[in-house]
């Protein structure tokens, strides 16, 4: 009854971390809007920078303090980092029109943001491959399909709320999911039998060769993903002139096939295998992306939508199954390691977030030539993967 409770527990903060982690992107039309925050596309992208510095912080520093503290230490201060960060952009409204204090208090949130991120993730994920251990890559997917599910709510949910004039009342519910979540988690043993003594005989031994191809991967598929996720509103309403409801559908529907393609893999696993998805994956991101840089000006609202379910597919199962070959295939590196991927994708996840407001505004790159751009990286992690499968059962 208890390891139920706390399966039940893990994947339930799987659900409310992906809403969690979606909320900024998904009420980029609030934050960008002259009528609430005002903030320019640099100053929005810049919103990611100290959440993807704070995800690789706490990420790297997680992965080592594991060790002393245990897995469940790290998974409730994430709670905690994520309940701040949902507390300070409720509170931030109050403060519109008193100059820098507003976005100050959201660069703090998405700060907090980054640590609930990089400390509660990989603690997911090495949670759900211990209490599943002969189904360690279905067990990954599937909880990752619940995050991938929160973040395909997050856009319909400002949508909804924005609808009522609350838009901050999606911020109000996560925050008090989250404080549920850290209630009933500090009550659970969760317990990882085993991290304490493979984290300790990592660190004596060192990172293997392969673990660079894995952390490489995850680098680039996280700014595929990002260049994607966190500019697709302002993609829809700007460069093909969509509403701003519309432009939330296009986010869901990218979200939401991220959710689908990592349950549709999960459950065909043993007539597809998981190899085989991660070969192919990539190649429909990137088929996605081109579509992205060649949809002209004013196409139908439904037309990018489209595309953009597309790259959900396309990058639906890429980031879990990273993880899961790697844990099964690096096991010297132990409990740390999804901590470290995750940290790789954070930097890939900086690197976009922050970098492309930038490009935009003082190189005049628009949106549409960077998603041409970025459709060259999903082709190279498309060749990657296939290095990343290489004799995956292999100790190294």
């Amino acid at each position: 009854m208890a390891r139920r409770t706390e399966i039940a527990a893990v994947y339930a903060a799987g659900l409310v971390q992906g809403v969690a982690l979606v909320t900024f992107p998904a009420a980029s039309s609030i934050l960008t809007s002259p009528d609430y925050y005002g903030l320019t596309s640099t100053a929005y992208g810049g919103l990611f920078l100290p959440q993807a510095i704070a995800a690789i912080s706490a990420a790297l520093a997680g992965s080592r303090l594991t060790t002393q503290l245990g897995v469940k230490r790290m998974f409730v201060a994430g709670l905690v980092g994520d309940l701040a960060a949902m507390s300070l952009l409720v509170a931030s409204q109050f403060f519109i029109g008193e100059g820098a204090l507003p976005y100050a208090m959201l660069l703090l949130a998405t700060t907090s943001l980054g640590i609930g991120f990089g400390l509660t993730v990989p603690a997911l994920n090495t949670f759900a491959a211990a209490f599943f251990p002969a189904a360690a890559d279905r067990a990954v997917l599937y909880l990752n399909a619940l995050l991938g599910l929160g973040t395909a709510l997050a856009p319909v949910l400002v949508a909804v709320f924005l609808g009522l004039g609350l838009w901050w009342g999606l911020p109000v519910v996560v925050a008090v999911l989250i404080a549920v979540l850290i209630a009933v988690s500090l009550g659970l043993p969760l317990l990882v039998a085993g991290s304490i003594r493979d984290q300790a005989g990592s660190e004596r031994a060192g990172l293997p060769s392969r673990f660079w191809v894995f952390a490489l991967f995850a680098l680039l598929y996280g700014i595929v993903e990002t260049t994607i996720g966190n500019w697709a509103t302002l993609y829809m309403t700007g460069d093909l002139g969509a509403s701003t409801t519309q432009a939330s559908i296009a986010l869901t529907a990218f979200w939401g096939m991220v959710t689908v393609g990592r349950v549709l893999f999960a459950a065909i696993e043993r007539t597809f295998p998981a190899a085989n998805a991660y070969r192919t994956l990539p190649f429909v991101a990137a088929v996605a992306m081109g579509l992205l840089a060649i949809l002209p000006s004013g196409a139908p609202a439904s037309s990018g939508i489209l595309v953009f379910a597309l790259a959900g597919l396309g990058c639906s199962a890429l980031l879990p199954l990273t993880i899961s070959f790697g844990q099964r295939e690096l096991v010297a590196v132990g409990a740390s390691l999804a901590g470290l991927l995750i940290a790789f994708y954070q930097m890939g996840y900086g690197l976009a977030a922050f970098g492309i407001g930038p490009l935009e505004e003082h190189v005049g790159l628009s949106l549409t030539a960077i998603y041409g751009a970025v459709a060259l990286i999903a082709l190279a992690i498309g060749l990657l993967s296939f290095r990343v499968v290489r004799n995956r059962g292999a100790a190294t």
